[in-house]
């Protein structure tokens, strides 16, 4: 299994995470077998070796043999040369796409993998033109580079089993870009829509610095944003063609967690009620609260202003949950308005482990510090339980459970 660390500090798109997949595999002859696979004749790969501001990567090249039926050439400013247009004139609905992939030489679970990223630029594309996702017709996306360069990476990222990617906020670029629409703002209204919950700036330089390929191939991974400790196993670059005053590449790291312990970025949502009662804050609203995706709440007296006794909510959210937790706030309290702000939590490693007691099965969770000791603590709920079935106080319960010679693992 691999974590992954993508840094898109100059852009994504598919040509430059299939570069950078291949780097971190060294799958490129490998690579060269896959329009084969895929019943493409018309399509080769090329590794051209690059240099970019002194960085020295691989570029994963795609050429359509047949260009008089599939002409794939560059009348608009993107910035990474994927060689397709906006302006393609022939194309494929997704369902032709689909069919291609199944009935490809390639693992089953590079399949569902490009499948995924392919219906993600279908539901895009759909939202966009206000089309039903089975009437979309590809143009650029439904090309043999295209296809190739989404493929390839699923082929890439199935072979590494990628378990989790963290990223860096994504370079978008500025700008106007052609299509066959006409004139549209970067980035493009489907990468838009692909890039929605993620973070991303536009960079120093005009053009079109992330497609809907990369954004897609990145949303499929579902990155967090987080900054973890994390430490490098292999380094890759994936390039594009078209150069910057940065270097135009995107950096993929194969990593695993620096030390026992995590550091995640959160959100803390408060707000302070002096006119809720206190009921509606009871066991119905802290249920909803948590199933509405908060990690840990707390609520404590505070003096308000004109000496008004009130309540302090304070409740600890991801960055998926964020919203979801606000919305329940405001909905199920009498507060006008949240505040919230970004915090790091560092967290030991953990494991869920059940414990064999005389007095039956306990869940308990194990931490590891940063030395390598261990600590375990029994789920107050299970000592709850067993209390009430055995018949005896919950302190004496957890105190036989803490004798190492009474209890052991479950195996």
């Amino acid at each position: 299994m691999t974590i992954l660390y993508v840094e898109p500090f100059s852009g994504l798109a598919g040509d430059m995470l299939l570069g950078a997949l291949c780097g971190l595999t060294d799958a490129y002859d490998e690579l060269k077998e896959l329009p084969g696979k895929l019943h493409l004749p018309d399509g080769k790969i090329e590794v051209n070796e690059v240099e970019k501001n002194g960085i020295v990567c691989k570029h994963v090249k795609v050429i359509d043999l047949n260009p008089s039926e599939h002409k794939h050439s560059h009348d608009y400013s993107h910035d990474h040369d994927h060689g397709h247009s906006h302006n393609h004139p022939h194309g494929r609905h997704l369902s032709d796409i689909l069919h291609l992939i199944d009935h490809g030489h390639i693992s089953d679970g590079a399949k569902e993998i490009a499948k995924g990223i392919f219906r993600l630029i279908g539901e895009a594309e759909s939202s966009v033109h206000d089309i039903p996702i089975e009437k979309i017709h590809f143009h650029e996306i439904s090309g043999v580079d295209s296809i190739i360069d989404i493929v390839g990476c699923a082929v890439l990222l199935d072979k590494l089993q990628v378990e989790k990617t963290y990223s860096d906020p994504i370079c978008t670029g500025y700008g106007m870009v052609k299509t066959q629409h006409g004139l549209l703002p970067v980035p493009a209204p489907a990468t838009a829509i692909l890039l929605e919950g993620m973070p991303s700036f536009k960079g120093d330089e005009e053009g079109e610095r992330a497609t809907p390929t990369g954004a897609a191939i990145l949303r499929y991974l579902k990155p967090e944003f987080s900054k973890p400790a994390l430490k490098a196993s292999k380094v890759a670059y994936g390039p594009g063609l078209k150069d910057f005053i940065g270097p135009n590449v995107v950096r993929v790291s194969a990593v695993t967690p620096a030390t026992n312990e995590s550091t995640k970025q959160l959100y803390v949502i408060e707000t302070n009620l002096d006119d809720c009662s206190p009921e509606l804050l009871g066991e119905s609203f802290q249920s909803g609260l948590l199933e509405s995706g908060a990690i840990d709440f707390t609520m404590s007296s505070v003096t308000m202003k004109k000496g008004r006794s009130g309540l302090k909510l304070s409740v600890l959210s991801n960055e998926e949950n964020h919203e979801a937790v606000c919305n329940y706030i405001l909905e199920n309290t009498t507060t006008i308005g949240v505040r919230y702000y970004s915090v790091e939590r560092k967290e030991l490693q953990r494991e869920s482990v059940s414990l064999v007691t005389q007095y039956g099965p306990v869940t308990a969770k194990r931490v590891t510090t940063p030395l390598g000791k261990t600590r375990v603590k029994a789920e107050f709920d299970d000592l709850q339980r067993l209390a009430y079935e055995n018949e005896i106080s919950v302190l004496r319960l957890k105190e036989e459970i803490d004798r190492p010679e009474t209890t052991k693992d479950a195996k």
